[in-house]
Order: C-alpha cells, then sequence, then structure tokens
C-alpha cells in the first residue's frame, strides 16, 4: 500500500474505531485508500496483515475480524463516495445500517490480505457497498452492506 496518509489518517487520525482507527493502539488499523485505476475499477483498496490474535485456528483468521475489516472498509467507501457526490471536502460521518458477511473459503494468516469495496448504488445520505477479502489471489469472504450520513444528535456524528 502506499506510504501516503490513508483515508482514516487524513479524515479521523483521532478515531478510536477498532476496525479503522488510526489512535486505537489495540484495533485493526485498517488504511484504506482510493482504488489506482485501472486497479478493480472506482472505490477503495486495502491490505491487512493479520496478528497471531487474530487466529480462529491453526493458521486461519477469525470470521469476526474478517467482518469487521469488511465492515470499517466498506463503511469508508460508502463515505468517501458520499463526499466526492457532495462536492465536499470532507466525508459525512457514516454508520453501518446493515451488512451481510459471506465467508467463501477459510483466510489464511501469514500472508497479506487484499480488501476492495465500491458504491453500487447511492442517494444524497446513504450508499449501498459491496466488498470482497482476498488472499493470494482468492476471494475468501464477501460483503454487501448499507452505509448511512448520520445528523446533528447522533452518538457517531462528530467521531471524525
Amino acid at each position: 500500500m502506499p506510504t501516503s496518509r490513508s483515508v482514516q489518517e487524513r479524515f479521523a487520525p483521532h478515531s478510536a474505531c477498532f476496525g479503522c482507527g488510526p489512535a486505537n493502539a489495540k484495533g485493526l488499523r485498517i488504511r484504506s485508500f482510493p482504488s489506482p485505476v485501472g486497479v478493480g475499477g472506482e472505490g477503495l483498496v486495502a491490505e491487512f496483515l493479520p496478528e497471531a490474535h487474530h487466529e480462529a485456528f491453526p493458521g486461519m483468521l477469525n470470521g469476526g475480524i474478517c467482518g469487521a475489516l469488511l465492515d470499517c472498509h466498506s463503511n469508508w467507501a460508502a463515505a468517501i463516495h458520499l463526499m466526492a457526490t457532495a462536492g465536499t471536502d470532507a466525508p459525512p460521518c457514516t454508520v453501518t445500517a446493515n451488512f451481510a458477511v459471506v465467508l467463501k473459503r477459510p483466510t489464511p494468516m501469514g500472508i497479506v490480505l487484499s480488501l476492495h469495496a465500491r458504491v453500487v448504488e447511492a442517494s444524497v445520505d446513504r450508499a449501498c457497498v459491496e466488498a470482497t477479502l482476498t488472499a493470494a489471489g482468492k476471494v475468501t469472504a464477501t460483503c454487501v452492506g448499507n452505509f448511512v450520513a448520520v445528523r446533528e444528535g447522533h452518538p457517531a456524528f462528530h467521531r471524525w
């Protein structure tokens, strides 16, 4: 992944989110970047190297960690898309309305995993995102989720 700042580091450097918060020393600290031209189309990409404490059984990643990776990465894809569509300088604070993960095969430990998320449908304040988790060129998990921009008064409104 690039050495430049991720969308999380750029727009939410103080976020303590378990999945994507740069300020959470015990979190996953996902670093998402705009997809390079010609690499999976629009959306966001990320890489993640699981650590031993993310293991479900010998050599395989915990399914909940797979879900957290897909959820947070997808949420950021929605936020960045809504920001671009609105023409603003910062993304709206978005939250997960729902998401469904399909674990297609065990996700191995010890290798860099790839994430890709893209918006497939959107309105002014919400987006539907499809995402994949890939290991060694094989899709190990997929996700479809809906993410909503929250308004003043919502507990997540000022989180980034």
